[in-house]
């Protein structure tokens, strides 16, 4: 490529080509185990579990909202020692009610903050770990 053609490229903002996210991933010590929780437990659906080698499993979930293809996944990969599991993700979750979640997960035994919190200009949210003890927030979203 000629140095004009690459100044031209830059210019133009040409390189990386991304276009979104496209899935987070969780380290999960029991794929099941997991499964049981963000589809059964949260609702989520499956949109991807496959193998690819011996003993690894590739699981992508997300929330029924979601849609079709583009939409962000959960990777709930093998938790392994450089990867262990019962971290803080980092993740947000979307949802239109807090309080409402919050008393479902609750309910149905979720390890969540005790309450939703409220602060003036912040948006309710409250967070929850799953069964492996990762850290996900639910972020009320109007």
């Amino acid at each position: 490529m000629s140095e004009r053609t690459n100044d031209r490229m830059e210019q133009a903002g040409a390189g990386v080509r991304v276009t979104g996210v496209a899935t987070v991933a969780v380290p999960v010590a029991d794929h099941d185990r997991a499964l049981a929780f963000y589809v059964g437990t949260c609702g989520f659906e499956v949109r991807l579990d496959g193998s690819f080698g011996p003993g690894q499993r590739w699981v992508e979930v997300a929330p029924p909202s979601g849609g079709a293809a583009g939409g962000t996944t959960i990777a709930l990969v093998g938790a392994r020692e450089e990867a262990p599991a019962g971290v803080d993700t980092g993740i947000r979750l979307a949802t239109s009610d807090a309080g409402a979640d919050h008393a479902y997960l609750r309910a149905h035994g979720v390890d969540v903050d005790p309450e939703v919190l409220r602060w003036p200009g912040v948006p309710p949210m409250f967070g929850l770990r799953d069964p492996d003890g990762n850290h996900l927030y639910v972020v009320e979203r109007a």
